[in-house]
């Protein structure tokens, strides 16, 4: 297509309405990719279908896209790693031991801080801070519900601020799919944009520090404080099991076997953009720097384990081979996206969205509108990551067929998608953080809604300001 037309916007249409509609992101994303097909191969359904395939397939023809989708799966591994080490365990026996936490108020914070510091995948960051912080809630007379909100606020939130995750990794593919120069730069540069998750992370602390029960969480506090630690008729996730692992290890629990890993996968992210960049880190390889760097942490936690003769290498590749099985679906999500990315480019959608915008909305109405059709989405089809796959290849490339900076449009797409989320009671996220603090999934819900809002309406602000100076 020489000049995109109206036509250019139906497979991401497709996508977001499927999406909305059967809450299947995989399909969503597959039937955008199909449609676009079909409209480059004249409209032929059949070879629209053919070409869905091999678009597909092609994405890993790509050396980096196939190294963002490999470290998906290593992040996997790595996570099922450290469960099966006992470090968890050995965190909390080490708290315990320098008696750190001698309150609720504390009980909290150490909640707030393991979610802020534990970066590496938002499920284990929900996981790891509700298995250690519960049964100190419950000894404080806390709610769960406060523990719920507080580790859901500081996982999705914190994990899109940092690059060297599996969230960096997936945008960063994204962006680089869609031909975006110096995408990581420009990862970096939205961070300072994305006022959701700022707002969420620190009107949690804001909520730790001064009591700011509202709504049905006051309701919540006043019922733990007498002793009640659930609501009547509620139904806990119980998470039991969540964290733990067939293969309990014959060591002692070891503080170590958790923080030698993930103090590896910190420290050689840098390093590897150091090395890929020949000394500038701005000139790395992304992609490579975290395969690197996840890799080596799976070595970190296997090298210790097998010093502690905790398990036999055949045992640790059956560990690792689970955990990544368990990122698959993440995987496929990252696939389908980067493949609509590049079937959206060669229609121009970007290019015919920057024209309808151009001149009819500004900067100010644009910016924000990005941030409630992706915050829509999300809550929708509950997941950020399909948001981010729908929205990304709609929102960047418009923005820069307008010259307009990327930065804050590619942070209002993912700021978007992470408020969607955190309201949606369908969210893998907002569904674990209830399963880790073992308390009622509608309770959850309802009593973290109003905290989202308020930071929504924030972020909202933000942006229409920000939108302003452009």
């Amino acid at each position: 297509m020489s000049e995109p037309t109206w036509i250019s916007i139906l497979p991401p249409l497709l996508a977001i309405a499927l999406a909305i509609r059967t809450r299947q992101v995989y399909l969503s994303l597959a039937g955008g990719i199909w449609l676009g097909c079909t409209i480059l191969n004249g409209w032929n359904p059949g070879v629209g279908a053919a070409e869905t395939i091999e678009a597909t397939v092609s994405v890993l023809g790509d050396s980096y896209d196939a190294r963002v989708i490999m470290f998906t799966l290593v992040i996997g591994a790595v996570i099922a790693t450290l469960s099966a080490s006992g470090g968890v365990a050995g965190f909390v026996a080490w708290l315990e031991r320098n008696r750190w936490v001698t309150s609720g108020r504390r009980a909290q914070l150490m909640a707030w801080l393991i979610g802020v510091l534990i970066f590496i995948e938002s499920n284990i960051t929900v996981l790891v801070a509700g298995s250690v912080s519960r049964p100190l809630f419950d000894r404080y007379r806390i709610s769960r519900e406060k523990l719920a909100y507080l580790i859901d606020s500081t996982s999705a939130p914190i994990c899109i601020l940092i690059p060297l995750n599996a969230w960096g990794a997936y945008n960063l593919g994204i962006l680089n799919g869609l031909g975006v120069e110096d995408s990581l730069g420009v990862f970096l540069r939205s961070i300072v944009f994305n006022f959701y998750s700022f707002a969420a992370v620190i009107l949690a602390l804001a909520v730790v520090l001064w009591r700011m029960d509202w709504g049905p969480m006051k309701g919540a506090e006043a019922r733990a404080a007498r002793g009640e630690v659930l609501s009547e008729g509620a139904t806990p996730m119980m998470d039991e099991a969540v964290l733990g692992s067939d293969d309990d290890p014959p060591i002692p629990p070891r503080a170590s076997n958790m923080a030698a890993p993930v103090l590896a996968l910190i420290l050689l992210m840098p390093l590897g953009l150091w090395i890929t960049g020949e000394g500038d880190l701005r000139e790395g390889d992304g992609s490579t720097a975290v395969l690197w760097a996840s890799l080596g942490a799976l070595g970190v936690s296997w090298i210790l384990l097998l010093a502690q003769r905790a398990f036999a290498m055949s045992e640790l590749v059956r560990i690792a081979l689970r955990g990544a099985g368990g990122l698959v679906p993440l995987a496929l999500i990252l696939l389908l996206a980067l493949a609509l990315g590049d079937v959206t480019g060669d229609l121009g959608t970007g290019r015919y969205v920057a024209g309808l915008v151009e001149g009819t909305l500004a900067p100010a109405v644009f910016l924000p509108l990005v941030f409630v059709v992706s915050s829509a989405i999300a809550f929708s089809i509950g997941s950020s990551w399909g948001t981010f796959a729908i929205m990304i290849p709609i929102v960047v490339p418009a923005a820069a067929s307008m010259n307009l900076d990327l930065a804050p449009f590619l942070a209002a797409a993912l700021s978007g998608g992470i408020f969607g989320d955190h309201c949606s009671p369908i969210s893998d996220t907002t569904v674990i953080s209830s399963m880790a603090s073992a308390t009622d999934h509608v309770d959850h819900v309802r009593t973290q809604l109003p905290y989202a809002l308020a930071g929504g309406a924030v972020a909202t602000v933000g942006f229409a300001v920000a939108g302003s100076f452009l």
